[in-house]
């Protein structure tokens, strides 16, 4: 199901079918670095994971993760959508792209459209978004989006400090 779509990129609901690219986002260093190791190591288990992740939170929530889309090339680069996690009271966006994706605003982009769709679409008034401290990429992305940081916590079942951000909606951006 498309999402959004941008001047460059498609949004669309991630499902069985792009287990391989999730596959290989999910086991690149700088993901397993900045995000987690989830222990995903063959097709079959990212198709698992897609089944019990992105498409249950679709189901469930009517949001999820969303592959994201070059239109000029229809390739896969990254991941970018909304989390309802336990430990959080709000809302979270997340994303994640292949590291030859970084440098060419595809993150800001795609999480931009995003934001509006929380906003327009599933009428949030509030998104809170989580990453390491050391991850100034995305610290600055966050900012550059009007997230603010509230705290440095530990989420529960986690070991390391989480950076938490959060945004009023509308965005202003």
């Amino acid at each position: 199901m498309l999402i959004a779509m941008t001047q460059r990129l498609k949004l669309r609901t991630i499902n069985a079918d792009d287990a391989e690219f999730y596959l290989r986002l999910l086991n690149d260093p700088s993901y397993i670095k900045n995000i987690n190791d989830k222990n995903i190591r063959t097709v079959e288990a990212a198709k698992i994971s897609i089944s019990t992740g992105p498409v249950a939170s679709q189901e469930k929530n009517g949001f999820s993760l969303y592959l994201v889309i070059r239109k000029d090339d229809d390739n896969a680069i990254g991941i970018c959508g909304l989390i309802k996690r336990d430990a959080l009271k709000n809302v979270d966006i997340g994303y994640a792209f292949l590291p030859e994706f970084g440098g060419q605003g595809y993150a800001m982009e795609a999480a931009k459209a995003v934001v509006v769709y929380a906003y327009e679409h599933l009428g949030l008034e509030k998104l809170v978004a989580i990453t390491s401290p050391y991850n100034r990429n995305s610290n600055n992305l966050l900012a550059k989006l009007g997230f603010t940081l509230e705290d440095v916590v530990i989420l529960e079942g986690e070991s390391k400090e989480t950076n938490l951000y959060s945004c009023s909606l509308p965005p202003e951006i």
